[in-house]
């Protein structure tokens, strides 16, 4: 059913009008002829675009950082500098905020109070990203429409507060009786209309945003188990969305595609590569040579070895030798009706894993945790695993990953965690978590394009996007007040 609704979403965008304070400039235009009037739309008709906005909003976030946590690098080792994602900007300010706040209206004057939950889940996704994006973002006056063309910026700390605000008030709306009659359908792109799954959905959100709060000290590690413990129970609770052949997925489109046209696309980089080959965390029973879900990610031609790219190379391997990886054909996530995926049990079960390392004492560097850190850690592999349909039994059973209980170290988790989110923006929220520590990230060094002489943040790594130049021409005061270098830190990395 949700892969033949996308379809769909991709028609109705086209007829929606959508209002944002970003700018006058978004209202000197004539409505087109086929465009409806907010009150000619229904929830259900708004909804569908906003799952999509929002999880094509997730791509766009890839696309500006996935090279900066090497999962990929541009074709023949270019630069990939300092970034606005204004792709990301564009998605949540233009085509998301707007529309939610129009099914907050229309939700609440219906009582459809399982209708105004799941908004209320996907203005929290939404914030989310942006602010660990940009940090502080408009929010509070953000869809005043021609009231406000000027939003003041929240901060950083606003916007946490406002994420957990939703999605404790989704948690309660979800957990009780909806009497309105107005139900979740196949305008749900990601659960059907299910929604039990939805309240897994913003449970394990907010664990996730809950983590990346405990290195600030403002959420512990057990507050992150309580949460988690509510959430996701298996892989069909997975946040996914797909695509189909008539609206084919966007990393199909941009990497299968154009490679195959001559256009420019990614490669596959030597961290992702060598995390998954053995460089890293060599294999050691026998049975495994490399990780099973390494050639649904990536092709290497048929050679013997696997040997990604060095960003700032050209065609190089980090042993200077031709690299050889490039995205699958029809992996995982570049067939034509792949999906795309906010997040997943796999996830849960890390996220379970490091809150419970943590609570236990552990640290960047320690040995050693307690049975449920442990038995999360392998659980978090298994459910990869079935996700992605591979057959990890030899894999679980070496013993580079079954490490037992007493060897276990951060570095373990947040390696499978690094694997399974495989093009999720979230892995550059766990590494500015954990200041691009090559003790928590093995192999991890600092992308070669950005030491250079002429570059002004030469060895530093970037932590934010800019401001998008665009909303610098519309709101400059309030962006120039709260622009911060790229290699300045977002609040909760302070």
């Amino acid at each position: 059913m949700m892969r033949k609704s996308i379809y769909k979403i991709i028609v109705l965008s086209l007829f929606i009008t959508v209002f944002t304070a970003c700018s006058d400039d978004y209202f000197d235009v004539n409505t087109p002829s086929n465009t409806a009037k907010l009150d000619q739309l229904r929830m259900q008709d708004l909804l569908a675009p906003v799952i999509h906005s929002t999880m094509e909003g997730q791509r766009s976030a890839e696309l500006s950082f996935g090279n900066y946590v090497q999962n990929f690098v541009i074709q023949g080792g270019g630069a990939a500098g300092q970034t606005t994602a204004s792709g990301l900007w564009t998605q949540v300010y233009l085509y998301i905020l707007p529309n939610i706040d129009a099914i907050n209206e229309k939700a609440t004057a219906n009582g459809a109070v399982h209708y105004k939950a799941v908004a209320d889940i996907l203005t929290a996704v939404n914030l989310g990203i942006a602010t660990d994006t940009w940090d502080n973002i408009p929010y509070s006056d953000a869809t005043d429409g021609p009231d406000n063309n000027f939003p003041a910026f929240d901060t950083q700390e606003q916007i946490y507060t406002s994420i957990f605000s939703l999605l404790n008030g989704a948690i309660s709306a979800l957990e009780g009786p909806d009497y309105s009659g107005f139900t979740l359908g196949s305008e749900d792109l990601i659960y059907g209309g299910d929604t039990d799954k939805w309240l897994r959905a913003a449970y394990t959100i907010k664990a996730r945003y809950q983590l990346h709060l405990v290195q600030k000290g403002e959420i512990t590690a057990a507050d992150v188990l309580s949460t988690i413990a509510n959430g996701f129970t298996s892989t069909d609770d997975d946040f996914l969305m797909y695509y189909d052949d008539k609206n084919i997925n966007p990393w199909y489109s941009a990497e299968v595609l154009a490679k195959n046209t001559g256009n420019a696309h990614n490669d596959i980089a030597s961290q992702l590569v060598s995390s998954m080959n053995g460089d890293y965390f060599p294999f050691e029973g026998g049975d495994v040579s490399i990780d099973p879900r390494l050639p649904i990610f990536a092709d290497n031609g048929g050679e013997a070895e696997w040997k990604g790219y060095v960003s700032g190379s050209v065609g190089l391997a980090p042993d200077g030798t031709d690299a050889n990886a490039g995205f699958a054909v029809d992996g995982y996530y570049t067939r034509i009706d792949a999906p795309l995926m906010l997040i997943s049990y796999a996830e849960a079960m890390f996220i379970k894993a490091e809150a419970a390392f943590l609570a236990n004492g552990g640290n960047t560097t320690s040995v050693g945790s307690n049975a449920d850190a442990y038995t999360a850690y392998l659980d978090g592999i298994a459910a990869s695993m079935e996700m992605y349909d591979v057959d990890g039994t030899d894999y679980l059973a070496d013993t580079a990953i079954n490490v037992g209980e007493g060897n276990l170290m951060l570095q373990h988790i947040m390696k499978e965690k690094y694997i399974h989110n495989f093009l999720n923006p979230e892995t550059f929220v766990d590494f500015r978590r954990y200041n691009f520590s090559d003790e928590v990230f093995k192999g991890l060094t600092i992308r070669e394009e950005e030491a250079s002489d002429d570059n002004e943040y030469f060895g530093q790594w970037f932590r934010r996007a800019e401001y998008p130049s665009s909303e610098v021409n519309r709101n400059e005061e309030n962006v120039l007040a709260n622009q911060q270098t790229p290699v300045t830190p977002v609040w909760w990395d302070n």
